[in-house]
């Protein structure tokens, strides 16, 4: 069973944090074998939001729900990563549904816009997204932006 909470930076607490920075630096940094900035001041910025994925008290899943204007003129959906040992359960697939319906209820018919590892597009025009720009490499990785429209 997993529980799910939408936090500001201001509402989770220190364990909770280093669970959240931990599994995203054991998956874009260690994993992927990428050094980037991970801290790069925007998980305390004026109206982000974390959505947090809990199972049996240990992080999960985790995404960044940003406002226009801080990563992308629209909102946008960041730092997107599961665990290893819950991917097989297709919780990246729940994680984005989820991250996509808090998006929507945050900022209501708004489109959002992600920079996606290439590699995944797939994985995200099963949510609605589509491509907005060629693939290009950030931190020694080929992304690719996307955008999803909400349609009426």
């Amino acid at each position: 069973m997993i529980q799910w909470q939408v936090l500001s930076f201001n509402d989770i607490d220190n364990q909770l944090l280093y669970q959240i920075l931990k599994l995203r630096v054991d998956v874009f940094v260690v994993e992927q074998e990428c050094a980037y900035p991970e801290l790069d001041g925007n998980d305390y910025a004026e109206g982000v939001y974390h959505l947090v994925g809990i199972s049996n008290q240990r992080v999960i899943a985790v995404a960044r729900l940003l406002p226009a204007g801080i990563t992308y003129p629209a909102i946008s959906i960041g730092r997107v990563v599961v665990c290893p040992s819950a991917r097989k359960h297709a919780m990246g697939h729940q994680l984005m549904a989820k991250a996509i319906t808090e998006c929507q209820r945050l900022w209501p018919n708004e489109p959002i816009e992600i920079g996606a590892q290439a590699h995944l597009q797939n994985f995200y025009r099963q949510h609605g997204f589509e491509p907005i720009s060629d693939p290009y490499l950030e931190d020694g990785i080929p992304h690719i932006d996307m955008r999803r429209v909400l349609t009426a």
